[in-house]
């Protein structure tokens, strides 16, 4: 047997293939859309996945102002944020997040919770674009429609 088919190959920029994806976020949960989105980013689904690479498909959200939250989660849960000083503690909750900035800005923050706190993870949310409608301005890049559900 030849040697070279035990060779592990690792992806560089000049061999990734990056894909144009859209998901629809009608009727779907946050976390768990996001969960599969962040796994897009970063290129996780892809068989030459190498940790230290944007080896990702650029994602396009589409109806981001459809998404779901179970529970209580919309007025109870809060994210924390600090701006420096002291008693600068500020807590939003995801009401307040939409009212103030939009759905998309909410979607924007949890999947970029999920990507790597590192200049790899600024990097990969660079690649989501994220529009409240059904309408994008992407069409020139041909992106494939996936349904997210038959991801794992």
């Amino acid at each position: 047997m030849e040697t070279n088919s035990y060779k592990t190959v690792s992806a560089n920029k000049a061999t990734v293939t990056k894909n144009w994806v859209v998901v629809d976020a009608t009727d779907q949960i946050l976390g768990r859309m996001a969960t599969k989105v962040a796994k897009l980013l970063r290129g996780k689904y892809k068989p030459n996945f190498t940790p230290n690479v944007d080896c990702g498909d650029n994602v396009i959200i589409i109806n981001a102002d459809k998404i779901q939250l179970t529970g209580a989660k919309m007025t109870e849960r809060q994210y924390v944020r600090y701006t420096g000083f002291p008693g600068g503690q500020r807590f939003t909750t995801p009401a307040e997040i939409i009212a103030k900035k939009g759905s998309q800005e909410l979607v924007r923050k949890v999947i970029k919770g999920m990507l790597p706190k590192t200049r790899l993870g600024n990097k990969l949310i660079n690649n989501l674009y994220i529009f409240a409608g059904a309408e994008h301005d992407k069409q020139a890049q041909k992106p494939q429609v996936i349904d997210i559900n038959t991801l794992k």
